[in-house]
């Protein structure tokens, strides 16, 4: 059996691949049936098929490609482990704002960072590997499935008789349609990591969470970054304001940011990629060492057989209801295979809803998990970090629910003041006139981790008044929450409270 290609070819890569995709392992013979096939071994297919076993199912999984999905191999763990180091090298390079001193030029050994990147995730690895999940009694089936009829999936001449059956298959980078995007050679979030040699000029396509994080990374590590993007700033889908701050830190890291940007074309030279583009009126004429797009993702339901299942998909996934559940009642979906949500903690939820759904989903006094009732958070690792959850004002507006809005400019909060860490802020959106926290948006240097604070409160029913009552260690960043809370809490001293406290408190001094 050929497992797909890791380059470079090193130790790290090695070792992944022997947890990953075992190149002398050999499929297991079926059982007779199974209470649960999980098709795809990514976030969704890993959580799904551990969390069945793990209260007495028997579990097939199946995956064609490596164990870990785009998380472990292509996504979060090699992105966040360059990030930091990138971010390491803007500290350094700031490092005399805080009396400190650097002797000689900062520069970056792009090969050394990658081989960290390499070796931190062949060591997270085994948490995925195909030995940890035969070991929790799954099966393990490495190979294309496919769909023989509603109840029956065929993989490497096997043929897999199940009960219920999840599709966790994901989704995978495609090309947008961009002139001449055909004729060039791009990088995507599944080859960009396999990179040993740091591009001079490095060219990126999208300026969504992706194209940010890799243009201000790049940028750290020494490259010059060119970033376009068609609509106006960056991460058009956040906060206008809050996307700003992230926008004016990508400018002082170096990126040359090109956006509202029309007829961009594509063409191929000598010295690697010629990229031509309007951008605001003025017309750009760039070449680049290397193009990355990071834009546009395509779901991964090639293959699958779904007719025969009688599963219904479109360009976009696998149709499921709010329970999952496909067009075949039978069979269910988690993951980025059929969520607008494309995050690895959305993934493990959905599994979590799925295992719930489609083992005892007939139990009458078990209620059923549904994708409505989840609230995911999100977050773009840049400095500072984005984070968001729930209603946006716009999303609010669009629905017809009014809103009040509380904020805390980070330059207000003292830890962020003796950090040198003052550009961002924390908004929470409440129901008007109410606490009830309907979403938020916070960047900060850890607005991944701060955001949970408000996400908890939503999906717990707790009101943004008792954010204000909760004690935050002093001095840190997470007390901008807190400082909303207060907010609110002003907003509940009225005039006929205030006369009454002015009068009462005059009364008590006489």
């Amino acid at each position: 059996m050929q497992f797909p290609q890791l380059l470079p070819d090193d130790e790290h890569n090695r070792k992944l691949a022997a947890n990953v995709h075992p190149p002398d392992y050999l499929n297991p013979k079926p059982a007779g049936k199974y209470n649960l096939v999980v098709i795809g071994a990514g976030t969704a297919g890993l959580v799904t098929a551990a969390g069945a076993a793990g209260i007495g199912a028997k579990v097939a999984l199946v995956e064609r490609a490596l164990m870990g999905g785009d998380c472990l191999n292509v996504g979060c763990v090699p992105s966040k482990a360059i990030i930091s180091a990138a971010r390491v090298a803007g500290v350094v390079r700031g490092a005399h704002e805080y009396g400190v001193r650097v002797s000689g030029d900062v520069s970056v050994n792009f090969a050394a960072a990658m081989e960290r990147m390499r070796k931190l995730r062949s060591e997270i690895s085994p948490h995925d590997s195909v030995k940890r999940f035969t070991e929790l009694g799954i099966d393990v089936f490495l190979g294309q499935g496919s769909f023989v009829d509603s109840n029956t999936l065929e993989v490497a001449g096997e043929r897999l008789r199940f009960s219920k059956a999840v599709i966790c298959t994901g989704a995978r980078a495609s090309a947008p349609p961009v002139s001449g995007i055909g004729d060039v050679s791009c990088l995507t979030n599944e080859t960009v990591f396999s990179l040993t040699k740091l591009p001079a000029r490095l060219g990126i396509i999208g300026a969504g969470p992706i194209g940010c994080e890799m243009a201000q990374t790049f940028a750290r590590f020494g490259s010059k970054v060119l970033l376009v993007e068609t609509m106006h700033g960056v991460l058009p889908r956040e906060d206008p304001e809050a996307a700003e701050v992230v926008r004016e830190s990508l400018l002082r890291d170096g990126v040359k940011l090109l956006c509202c940007g029309k007829d961009l074309k594509l063409s191929k030279t000598d010295g690697g990629v010629r990229m031509t583009v309007e951008s605001h009126g003025t017309g750009y004429d760039e070449t680049v060492d290397q193009l990355l797009v990071a834009v546009g993702r395509a779901p991964n339901v090639e293959g699958l057989g779904l007719e025969k299942a009688g599963v219904q998909y479109t360009k976009k996934g696998v149709v499921v209801n709010d329970f999952f559940q496909t067009t075949n009642p039978r069979i269910y979906a988690a993951g980025d295979i059929c969520s607008p949500y494309q995050f690895t903690h959305a993934a493990d939820f959905m599994a979590r809803a799925v295992i719930r759904n489609a083992l005892f989903g007939s139990i009458p006094m078990l209620a059923k998990a549904k994708a409505s009732r989840l609230v995911i958070p999100w977050c773009t690792y840049t400095s500072p970090e984005l984070a968001h959850v729930g209603l946006s004002p716009a999303a609010a507006e669009k629905r017809g629910i009014a809103i009040d809005t509380y904020r805390q400019e980070m330059k207000g909060v003292d830890r962020a003041i003796l950090e040198g860490e003052t550009n961002g802020l924390v908004k929470v959106h409440t129901r008007k006139g109410t606490d009830e926290i309907l979403g938020g948006t916070i960047v900060a240097e850890n607005a991944g981790d701060m955001i949970a604070e408000v996400t908890m409160a939503m999906t717990h029913k707790i009101g943004l008044g008792k954010l204000g009552n909760v004690i935050h260690p002093y001095p840190t960043q997470a007390e901008a929450v807190r400082k909303v809370g207060d907010a609110y809490a002003r907003t509940r001293l009225t005039p006929v409270a205030r006369s009454f406290f002015k009068k009462w408190l005059a009364w008590t001094r006489r």
